[in-house]
């Protein structure tokens, strides 16, 4: 992932994560379109901000 942050050694980044929520999408739809997330995952993601 080219030295990216990324959510507990998965492929996703936290900027993706970060990006999604400033598109307006909620935990809920996040967490739909990328079921291996958590909600805590989010939550990481966004006081790593």
């Amino acid at each position: 992932m080219r030295g990216k942050p990324c959510i507990r050694g998965m492929r996703i980044r936290v900027v993706d994560i970060l990006d999604l929520l400033s598109n307006g999408l909620t935990y809920e739809e996040i967490l739909k379109e990328l079921p291996d997330l958590e909600e805590a995952d989010i939550r990481e993601a966004i006081l790593y901000a």
